[in-house]
């Protein structure tokens, strides 16, 4: 009884102690876009996309985002090592995983923490590519990873899809972006519009 016991423990201390054996524990699994959709549950599919080592992959069933942004805030800045994060938002019920769920990595930026917690950032855990953000509703993709086709004319009609309506936190960029689009200082339509120089409009 006592050898079952020291093995209990020694299994939950060692689940507690990695975060990615925790998580197979956790009840995300349960939820979209994470979940097992049957292709006739989840309908016809617009878009793939993969990491940099394609150990994880997932689909779109939409084919337009709800919104797709810039976004020039610091944490973005730092969490994808570029002057911007390029996002496109879906509901999480679009998305839908079809490999490599098990070698998901969290991070909340919020707590600085790797517990699965939303809002998350998800990662693939073997060549640490980010995926996705996490939101409570929704999903922020990142258009890099989708394949937009073979030739530089399929390339350019589907980029057009992810084209974004507007930046936010254009008062923390790095770089001017003259390309027209609505610049807000801060969160769209809750801060200050700013023209390609950053100037209050």
């Amino acid at each position: 009884m006592a050898d079952i016991k020291s093995v209990s423990d020694h299994l939950h201390n060692s689940v507690a102690s990695d975060p990615l054996q925790r998580q197979k524990y956790e009840p995300w699994k349960s939820r979209a876009p994470y979940i097992f959709t049957s292709d006739e549950d989840f309908g016809p599919v617009k878009w793939q996309a993969m990491c940099h080592c394609s150990r994880v992959q997932y689909q779109i069933r939409r084919e337009s985002p709800l919104a797709a942004k810039y976004c020039h805030c610091r944490a973005c800045q730092v969490m994808h090592a570029a002057p911007f994060q390029w996002c496109a938002i879906y509901h999480k019920t679009d998305v839908r995983f079809t490999r490599g769920v098990d070698t998901l990595m969290f991070y909340s930026s919020h707590e600085k923490s790797r517990e699965y917690q939303v809002p998350t950032k998800v990662y693939c855990a073997n060549c640490n590519s980010p995926i996705m953000d996490e939101g409570r509703n929704m999903c922020l993709i990142f258009p890099e990873l989708i394949d937009l086709g073979e030739t530089e004319e399929e390339y350019l009609i589907r980029r057009k899809v992810f084209e974004i309506d507007c930046h936010i936190f254009y008062s923390r960029r790095i770089v001017e972006v003259a390309d027209g689009k609505p610049k807000w200082s801060g969160i769209d339509g809750r801060s200050e519009l700013l023209d390609d120089n950053g100037c209050k409009v």
